[in-house]
């Protein structure tokens, strides 16, 4: 009789006990336990991405590989500390001498070791957004730019300029014609504050956060020696969100990684969407060209969503030509709601709509930190964060301040509570003060000016500001902003009182803030559309001190009740833009406002660029996949815009990519 002998799987744990097998799924488990050599992981939304990472890390420990021997680089460092910890939890040793956290940590590291190559002390300092502001102001001033007669950019946007240059590459004299052609008449003055920039940091022992960057590619570039140290050492090399690094950080991977040594980098093409802070994806996508020898692990099983909302996705980013090829399968089972497509008149439908399906959605169980409503950009939650205060729905935004909260918005309020209430010395100052040569003390003197004319006191507002304020002294470089600023503020009066709302705010705009705008901050753009969303709002008043009333009650700080108070309640519902979305998910999420000129942006629609629109899609993949349950994807039919009347919208090209099957589509009535 023949003797029985069953084969038994050979085990996959090592040392510490682990089964990677068990714990893993297929694909994930053939990512951790690659071969050494370079390897290319493209691990989709809701994958396991983290998991995989750590886990391979633990594989290394496991099979014997001391610490000191793995470098780990992260985006974050909540990402950096949660996967070491995580590491610490799966493996009993001690791993003090594994070198893990964001590319600026580690390029701070090796710094410190060798900052006298570069020109530095180890005790450099490290400058923060306000240091890098003051030492520009300084820079300035030494170089003697005559800024009298034009409008020269402030720090804040030379930083930006400065930092985009290091991180891209791009000439200044592109990058100014690219973004920044307001400034191309400065371009030899902006190209003499920078070069003045880098020798006085020197001079101050002092490094940016983008010198962290560079000087250390800089030092591995020239020092051979320095850089087989630690080629040596850092035998594998393991990068997390590979598809959103610069080409800084991509040749700082390169130079770390020597002959025999490992390096393994994890990413989502489809999620690559931060180009406009340099990130460049033909990183990930030439990944297997520049290593010709690299095994591709894709992982694409999704623990996250249900089918119905990965089918959707699935299809929305097909029509990007330029992707790696996969396909996202559900690990969770089918039978839920379809993804909603949700058509509606305009913005305050729209919020209507949003609102009262986040109520409904509460009464059936849905906590609401788990829901978020999601959009392009942060002047299109406008209208809906004043449905949701009306209703009494606590809420919490992560794209930025509330919209009646930021800078921008006060300071084009301030010049029309100002002319509405000529006692209103608050206003007064924050209006002067954005004119150029006037500053805290040259407000005030200009303060006392005008409260010593009768007109501060009078019943009616001036007839004509500029001649008053043609009597008041200002110094030479503000004269020119000065006299318009007079002219701006006649335009704020009618002969039977004040002008409405929104022409006021169109003729501060036009008269004087948008040439403050375009010096003052980066993001011209975004600030321009809120101004633009703000002055459809105003069209709905007639009077602009009701108009101002409702602005302030808007305000957290004047009394909102969605403001500080309610940010003691975890129990909040999440507005974001996909950006600060990224990485997160809910059960249930809304994504608005998709028509053409919104998601896709029309700074993209008009540029008419094959790899912007690209990008702008992948934005779109994102937002869907941080769903979980539940997918409303809403569109306003008609936009209320100021002076041009109702513009008609077209429902965003996206939509046009999901087949029609995928989707189910809400009819919705009602009284707006």
């Amino acid at each position: 009789m023949a003797r029985k002998y069953t084969l038994e799987r050979p085990t996959t744990s090592g040392a510490s006990g682990i089964d990677f097998a068990e714990d893993l799924n297929e694909q994930q488990f053939a990512a951790v336990s690659s071969p050494p050599g370079p390897s290319l992981v493209i691990a989709g939304a809701g994958s396991g991405k983290t998991r995989t990472l750590t886990y391979r890390v633990a594989y290394l420990l496991d099979r014997g590989i001391e610490p000191r021997n793995i470098l780990l680089l992260t985006f974050t460092n909540k990402a950096s500390k949660e996967m070491l910890e995580r590491v610490r939890s799966l493996v009993p040793r001690d791993v003090s001498e594994m070198w893990g956290g964001t590319f600026h940590s580690v390029g701070n590291r090796i710094l410190r070791r060798h900052a006298e190559e570069i020109g530095f002390t180890k005790s450099f300092s490290i400058m923060d957004r306000d240091d890098q502001k003051s030492l520009m102001n300084t820079v300035i001033a030494e170089c003697e730019i005559d800024t009298t007669a034009r409008r020269f950019p402030k720090p804040d946007v030379l930083i930006s300029i400065f930092s985009l240059i290091e991180n891209t590459g791009v000439a200044l004299e592109d990058l100014l014609e690219d973004r920044y052609p307001y400034f191309e008449e400065w371009a030899e003055e902006i190209a003499r504050v920078e070069a003045r920039y880098r020798v006085k940091k020197r001079q101050i022992n002092s490094v940016d956060f983008d010198d962290l960057l560079v000087l250390t590619l800089k030092l591995l570039q020239e020092n051979e020696e320095l850089r087989g140290l630690y080629q040596k050492r850092f035998q594998y090399v393991l990068v997390d969100e590979f598809q959103d690094t610069n080409h800084v950080q991509s040749e700082l991977v390169d130079l770390l990684v020597g002959e025999g040594q490992s390096l393994m980098v994890v990413g989502d093409d489809a999620q690559s969407i931060y180009s406009w802070r340099g990130a460049d994806m033909d990183n990930i996508l030439s990944f297997p060209e520049r290593y010709p020898d690299a095994q591709v692990y894709r992982i694409e099983k999704n623990y996250r969503s249900v089918p119905e909302i990965l089918e959707l996705s699935n299809s929305a980013i097909k029509a990007n030509r330029h992707r790696f090829e996969k396909d996202l399968e559900a690990a969770r089972e089918g039978g839920a709601m379809m993804p909603a497509l949700v058509s509606l008149e305009d913005p305050n439908s729209q919020a209507q709509f949003v609102a009262q399906r986040i109520l409904e959605l509460r009464e059936e169980g849905v906590e609401l930190e788990e829901i978020a409503v999601l959009y392009r950009a942060h002047h299109q939650s406008m209208t809906l964060q004043m449905e949701l205060r009306n209703r009494g729905i606590p809420f919490q935004i992560t794209s930025g301040l509330r919209f009646f909260e930021q800078a921008h918005i006060k300071d084009v309020a301030a010049f029309m509570r100002f002319v509405t209430n000529r006692r209103d010395e608050v206003s007064f100052k924050r209006m002067v003060c954005l004119l150029p040569g006037i500053g805290a003390k040259g407000a005030s003197k200009l303060w006392k000016g005008w409260a010593a004319t009768p007109h501060a006191t009078a019943e009616n507002p001036p007839a004509a500001f500029s001649d008053i304020l043609a009597d008041l002294p200002v110094p030479k470089k503000s004269a020119s902003h000065w006299e318009q600023l007079g002219h701006t503020l006649d335009e704020l009066v009618s002969l039977d009182g004040f002008a409405r709302p929104a022409e006021m705010i169109f003729s501060i705009l036009e008269g004087v803030y948008d040439e403050v705008m375009r010096e003052s901050f980066d993001n011209y753009e975004h600030r321009r559309s809120d101004l633009e969303e703000l002055m459809s709002y105003a069209d709905r008043f007639d009077d602009v001190l009701e108009c101002l009333a409702q602005l302030s009650l808007m305000s957290a700080v004047d009394g909102d009740p969605s403001g500080s108070k309610a940010e003691l309640d975890p129990e909040q519902v999440v507005l974001s833009s996909v950006h600060q979305a990224k990485g997160l998910e809910w059960r249930v999420v809304f994504v608005i406002s998709l028509t053409d000129g919104m998601f896709p942006n029309g700074r993209v629609l008009d540029a008419d660029d094959e790899y912007m629109l690209e990008e702008e899609r992948r934005l779109f993949y994102v937002a869907i996949t941080r769903a979980k349950d539940e997918l409303y994807l809403t569109y306003p039919q008609i936009n209320p815009k100021s002076y041009s009347g109702e513009v008609i919208q077209r429902p965003s090209r996206f939509l046009d990519d999901c087949p029609a099957e995928l989707m189910e589509e809400w009819q919705v009535s009602g009284e707006w």
